[in-house]
């Protein structure tokens, strides 16, 4: 990828027009880029503050204007960076946030929400999520979120980390039906959800929203980025093994991935694998290095 300095406004715009074009839609009708922007550790160091906010902003700029954090993240650090960061764009941003399972509950969920609220600076989020599922009943969580919709305070809401035997209790339950994603652990070298979950999810109507979609840095992202398939097969579409992890992630149009970025370089190279098609070749030999999975296996959290 060239340096921010060299993208020429032309090169932006084709950017812009390929995330637009890949879009991802939720069970009302709500249509979204497959590229959104993760925040996950953003926030937390004040010098990187100016920079990560540029690249927020840059990252709505390119189509990838879903952008996910919660009040876990920094302990509100994040949340308030992002409201910082969007001042003057808010309408051009799919907000979401999450809530802590122990502040899913009738007491304590309206708080939490109206915290967040605050830190982003703004009146209501377009998502609102349970982070994971707690000891909070999820009848109890439905609750308060339908309460929230009702108060205007959150346009929609899901849910985060939950199995496919916790989608079926969620959905069987009074207005479970009404959860619009789940948003899960995702990459190439984490596809257990695809035995189970994201085929439920798929038979719902209902896209993942994956997070970590290019692994967390260290030895398993490294045996990722150095395996020698996955640069074959970046070299031949001229592009960073990062990016084509991040292109094989929304390849079927039925999830939408987060990854974080924290300089303007960085959120260039991850729009611009939305410009990347990956070919019914590219995708058997990466499933022949990085096979579907066979049998249920517990779902990956980090």
């Amino acid at each position: 990828m060239e340096p921010v300095a060299k993208i020429s406004r032309e090169q932006i715009e084709n950017i812009k027009s390929a995330n637009a074009g890949r879009t991802v839609t939720l069970p009302d009708g709500t249509v979204l880029p497959r590229l959104g922007q993760g925040t996950w550790f953003i926030g937390d160091e004040p010098s990187k503050r100016q920079e990560e906010m540029k690249t927020l902003r840059l990252g709505v700029e390119l189509g990838m204007s879903l952008i996910d954090t919660a009040e876990m993240y920094g302990d509100g650090r994040s949340e308030s960076l992002v409201g910082e960061a969007i001042e003057g764009i808010r309408d051009r941003v799919f907000l979401v946030s999450k809530v802590y399972p122990h502040n899913a509950g009738r007491g304590r969920i309206a708080k939490s929400c109206e915290d967040s609220l605050k830190r982003l600076k703004t009146d209501r989020l377009d998502l609102y999520l349970l982070h994971w599922r707690g000891s909070v009943p999820l009848s109890e969580t439905i609750e308060g979120m339908e309460r929230l919709v009702e108060a205007g305070k959150i346009r929609r809401w899901g849910v985060s980390n939950l199995d496919t035997a916790d989608m079926k209790e969620l959905s069987a339950l009074a207005k479970g039906s009404h959860c619009v994603t789940n948003q899960v652990l995702y990459h190439l070298g984490s596809r257990g959800i695809e035995y189970d979950l994201l085929p439920w999810q798929r038979e719902h109507r209902m896209p993942i929203m994956a997070y970590c979609p290019m692994a967390q840095a260290g030895s398993l992202r490294k045996g990722l980025v150095e395996n020698e398939v996955v640069k074959d097969i970046a070299d031949r579409h001229h592009i960073k093994p990062l990016q084509l992890l991040l292109a094989w992630c929304i390849r079927n149009g039925d999830a939408i991935a987060i990854p974080k970025a924290s300089t303007e370089e960085h959120v260039l190279e991850n729009a611009a694998a939305g410009l990347v098609q990956l070919t019914e070749e590219d995708l058997q030999r990466l499933d022949a290095v990085f096979p579907k999975p066979s049998r249920k296996v517990p779902l990956d959290i980090v």
